[in-house]
């Protein structure tokens, strides 16, 4: 019938509005959990790029610096 038509349900087991709001929720998630997985290779990556500047710069040995960069991976 028209009058349901125009009011957005097609008559299938799934109202269209509902499907576009599971579409968006589903968006926004895999965009907050991009962003999360790059944040978190970029804290990690600076964590170890500081461990190398101590081990050059001598305030940590090679040993250290060997447990901890195990400890970071």
């Amino acid at each position: 019938m028209w009058w349901d038509n125009m009011h957005g349900y097609d008559g299938g087991f799934w109202p269209g509005w509902l499907l576009m709001v599971l579409f968006w929720v589903l968006v926004i998630l895999g965009i907050i959990a991009v962003i999360k997985f790059l944040l978190a290779g970029t804290s990690r990556n600076a964590a170890i790029d500081i461990l190398k500047e101590r081990y050059a710069r001598g305030e940590i040995s090679k040993e250290e610096f060997e447990k901890m960069r195990r400890e970071l991976e």
